[in-house]
């Protein structure tokens, strides 16, 4: 059976978009593939965040996922900080990615301009560790949005290069793209993030979202 990966950012609240953009997908996958997902909170730190919250996210995050179905019986669920190898291995694939290729992903000149006062190579380095959580799991297949194809590329050419220097270890991952709506934020202006706040929270109050609304 064919191998999927994806996580989630605990950097805030997970909120309706990501359910009908991705958790709602990644239920029906489990049906089909091996799913392996995450609670990225390495990813989470390379922007400003709230460090007394961080533990609650991680642990809501999980919750959250949990009860949207992603249960033990179904997939395999952890945390990213959890596993060591992660970030070991992102060490040896930063040994083998030029840095001009980082410099050219799209969401590295997105997030720079968003997080002017924290530009840091842990936003740069960003999509290496992305490609590790990955590739440590032979994953064949990844479910992402059309703004996270860029990624699962640079993925695929990580595993060429390290392949090619070091013999034949790793799966080259396709991007599995989700045909969900892109579901518009409270502002009406851009797409529902947890960094823009203008999103509705699963864990948000029913007078909280009568207000939002």
């Amino acid at each position: 059976m064919d191998r999927i990966f994806s996580g989630i950012q605990p950097s805030g609240e997970i909120h309706i978009g990501n359910y009908i953009g991705a958790i709602r997908n990644w239920v029906k996958l489990t049906a089909q593939y091996d799913c392996v997902y995450c609670v990225v909170d390495y990813h989470a730190v390379t922007i400003e965040y709230d460090v007394a919250m961080m533990q609650k996210r991680i642990l809501e995050a999980a919750t959250v996922l949990i009860a949207c179905g992603l249960t033990p019986e179904r997939c395999i669920l952890f945390v990213q900080s959890h596993v060591q190898e992660h970030t070991e291995l992102a060490w040896v694939f930063n040994c083998v990615t030029p840095l001009g290729e980082l410099e050219r992903m799209t969401q590295f000149k997105e997030k720079g301009k968003q997080h002017r006062h924290n530009v840091n190579v842990g936003l740069l380095d960003y999509p290496v560790l992305q490609a590790a959580d990955i590739l440590i799991y032979k994953a064949g297949f990844v479910p992402v949005g059309e703004d996270q194809v860029q990624h699962v590329e640079f993925s695929r050419e990580i595993a060429r290069k390290f392949n090619a220097r070091f013999g034949e270890t790793f799966p080259e991952p396709k991007a599995l793209l989700t045909n969900a709506p892109r579901i518009l934020g409270l502002d009406g202006n851009a797409k529902m993030s947890k960094s823009l706040n203008n999103t509705i929270a699963f864990l948000d109050p029913p007078d909280t979202i009568w207000e939002k609304l």
